[in-house]
This record gives C-alpha cells, sequence and structure tokens, in this order.
C-alpha cells in the first residue's frame, strides 16, 4: 500500500496552487463580477430606499399636513417638486459611482497583470 508522503501531498498541493493561479481570471470575470454586482444593486436599493424617491414621487399630489386649501396643495406640490429633483439628482450621482465602481472591477485586473509585467521587465 501506497503511504502518502511529502512528494505526493506536495505535488497534489502544486497542481492546486496552479489551477487556482489559472482559474482566477476566469472567476473574477464571471462569479466574481456576479457578486459584486449583486452588492452593487443591494447598494443602490438601499439608497434608493434611504433617500425615499419613490415615496415622494407617490405622494407628489397628496397635500402636506391636511392643508386641503388651494393653497397648500400647490405649496405642497411645489416642495415635492423641489425634492424630487433634489433627490433624483442625488440618486444619479450614486448610479453613476456605482457604475464608475463596477467598470474599475473589470479593469482593475488587466492593470494589475500589466504592472506586474512592466515589472519584470
Amino acid at each position: 500500500m501506497l503511504k502518502h508522503n511529502f512528494a505526493t501531498y506536495g505535488t497534489k498541493v502544486l497542481f492546486q496552487i496552479i489551477w487556482e493561479f489559472l482559474y482566477f481570471p476566469i472567476w473574477w470575470y464571471t462569479v466574481g463580477f456576479i457578486r459584486y454586482g449583486r452588492k452593487i444593486l443591494n447598494f443602490l436599493s438601499y439608497q434608493q430606499s434611504s433617500l425615499g424617491l419613490f415615496v415622494w414621487i407617490k405622494n407628489l399630489f397628496v397635500p402636506m399636513y391636511g392643508q386641503h386649501d388651494i393653497a397648500g396643495r400647490l405649496i405642497s406640490f411645489f416642495v415635492r417638486i423641489v425634492q424630487i429633483i433634489y433627490r433624483s439628482l442625488a440618486m444619479i450621482v450614486v448610479l453613476a459611482l456605482s457604475l464608475l465602481a463596477a467598470l474599475l472591477w473589470l479593469l482593475l485586473l488587466p492593470a494589475l497583470i500589466l504592472a506586474i509585467i512592466l515589472q519584470l521587465f
């Protein structure tokens, strides 16, 4: 019966290291990017609920503080319009930064490989 020794375990470990090294770029652009994309979508969902943008849009024509006269309705409408514009701009900035982060994820691995190659020569 063959006993396991340093040579057999050493080759197994060596092949595992080589496999992990070769599989990493594939993981980076498939499973890793999908996981990162889900985190970005969760972040965007949290930011939208934090800003309450849909709540402001849903209640656009509801008078504030129970003021059902024409002045109360007009003031409520214009205040909500300003809030919707401000919160929409904030959400667009968050969305742009999230897309930039996703682009950075895609460009990080080639930049790292290029930096390693430039250090070797």
